[in-house]
């Protein structure tokens, strides 16, 4: 990105996060609970999964952060395999799991990322470092997708396209990931956009469209 993101975008951004991710949290803790008794009676392994991501990426270096999430897959899912995508019918997937990707429930613990300024409400998917390293080479500019943005719980990509599973998914990503990242630079395009994803975001909850 040639011109830096205007101020008053990153400070009522950064304002927008800690007040979404404080109600976030308050109004759905009372759901934690039953949450979490499911996971633990479906399957074996702790309820938190922490993975480990790449932030927002600088001139000099790259912020890296665990992401926190409800775990949705069996604990050994990846011990043969090691990063890999998830694919659709996933036999890794356990049953609260499935159910909890398709409402996006399994995110609500990266309120507590947004909080500690690891994370934004809305901004690019944050990648793997395992995999994004073999996407730099195939997919030009992948890394332009979190220069200086912060990844996001919810964002442009991730209400129009959803999970990837090959690179083309990828390259159609990146174009939304700078789409996105261009209306940052004029403060009520942004503004209209983030509107745009949040309602986009809520209807995919109610709908169970995720994955």
């Amino acid at each position: 990105m040639s011109r830096p993101i205007p101020r008053v975008t990153l400070v009522t951004k950064r304002i927008m996060d800690i007040v979404g991710a404080t109600l976030g949290l308050l109004l759905t803790l009372p759901l934690w609970p039953f949450i979490m008794l499911a996971i633990r009676f479906d399957s074996p392994g702790p309820v938190f999964f922490r993975q480990l991501r790449i932030g927002r990426s600088h001139a000099h270096y790259t912020e890296l952060f665990l992401m926190i999430k409800f775990r949705t897959m069996r604990a050994d899912a990846e011990v043969g395999t090691g990063p890999v995508w998830c694919g659709k019918a996933d036999t890794r997937i356990t049953r609260s799991g499935q159910f909890l990707r398709k409402t996006r429930l399994d995110e609500l613990p990266q309120f507590i990322n947004v909080l500690k300024g690891e994370m934004s409400l809305i901004g690019p998917r944050p990648e793997r470092p395992g995999i994004a390293n073999r996407l730099e080479d195939a997919v030009p500019f992948f890394t332009e997708r979190t220069y200086e943005i912060a990844p996001g719980i919810t964002g442009l990509a991730q209400v129009n396209q959803g999970y990837d599973e090959n690179l083309d998914d990828v390259r159609s990503k990146l174009a939304y990931d700078l789409a996105y990242s261009i209306a940052l630079l004029h403060p009520w395009r942004w503004l209209l956009q983030d509107i745009y994803i949040i309602g986009k975001t809520i209807a995919i909850m109610v709908g169970k469209k995720g994955r």
